[in-house]
Order: structure tokens, then sequence, then C-alpha cells
């Protein structure tokens, strides 16, 4: 497992030992995320939930975001998000937290331009956790879910619009956008 571009190009990532804590992203799934989103980076704010061992917050910051707090529950894989952070040059500009992604949403008070979802592929947990992320994306800001094929999101979560999915062998890609403002206000003038 490596970083794909950026300043951190080349630069080779620890994971946990292992699939049944994490599961790395396919180097093709993560070149085909940044390019969804490679024009909305440079700046962005990103929050990388069920980070694992951070390969997509660290790609992101390799790509120009300004900023990534990192969220797993686990905490061998914090450790490893903190080491790969250090090696890639980018920890300055991250922040590695430890806890249940709901409960981390809920009590949250930033806005991301950006959050990364790669979720374990069972339970249901982007159904039950999307609701929750549309509270921390700011306007106009992304979440780009990871999910197994067979999954079937709404194409609407509250404010958030389902913009294209894309199919890369086993994997799904889910691209959900929040308008720059709230419905109706556009009229307000």
């Amino acid at each position: 497992m490596r970083v794909i571009a950026g300043d951190a190009r080349g630069r080779r990532l620890e994971a946990l030992p292992g699939t049944d804590i994490t599961r790395p992203t396919l180097d093709q799934v993560k070149e085909a995320m940044f390019s969804i989103v490679q024009f909305d980076l440079p700046g962005a704010r990103v929050l990388d939930l069920y980070a694992g061992s951070g390969q997509l917050g660290i790609e992101a910051l390799s790509r120009g975001a300004a900023r990534c707090v990192f969220l797993d529950e686990n905490r061998e894989a914090v450790n490893i998000v903190m080491k790969n952070c250090k090696t890639c040059g980018v920890f300055d500009r991250s922040r590695v937290n430890i806890g249940e992604a709901a409960r981390y949403l809920s009590a949250c008070r930033e806005q991301f331009d950006l959050v990364l979802l790669d979720p374990p592929f069972h339970g249901g947990t982007l159904e039950k956790i999307l609701p929750s992320v549309e509270k921390v994306l700011a306007p106009g800001g992304i979440a780009l879910c990871e999910s197994e094929t067979g999954l079937v999101l709404p194409a609407e979560v509250g404010s958030l619009t389902l913009k294209k999915q894309y199919k890369y062998g086993k994997v799904l890609l889910w691209k959900y956008t929040k308008p720059m403002q709230p419905a109706g206000e556009e009229d307000a003038e």
C-alpha cells in the first residue's frame, strides 16, 4: 500500500495485519476516488471516517488538502494512522482521533469540504451514518463513500444528493453533494 500522487507520492504505508479489522482500499479504487474529487482537494478540510491505515486522508493531504481529521475506533489503527502521517510528512496537518463514528459526528462542531467513508462492508454502516455526515459537511461539500456491490443507498439523504455512482469490480463508489445554500434560500432576496 502506497501514496499514489502528490507530495508524498510513492511513500509506503503500514496497515494492520489481517483483514478482519481493516480492509485497505485497492490502488485502482483509490485512484478512481481521487480522480472524482481532484479539483475539490486544494485547500479542502477533510474527514477520513473509518480511517484504518489513514491511506485515504493521507492521499488527500498529499494532493493538496489543507488538513484532515482521521477517525477510527480501533486503537491499533489509530497508532498506524499517526505513524503513517509522520512517515508521509503530513502529521502537522492531521488530527487523529479514536472513537465511534456516530458519537464523534453528533458532537462535532467542525465543517468539512470532503468526507471520505470507507466503513466495514457489513452491518448497514453507510445507511446509518450518512444522515450524521450531512450535519458536518460544509455547503458545497462532497461525501465520497465506498461500499460492496449490491448495496442500495438512497438518492437523497437530508440535503445530500447522490450525484453519481461508480463501479470498480466488486466495489461501488457513491458521490453525494450538499448544496451551496439550503433549498429555498436562493429565492429569499
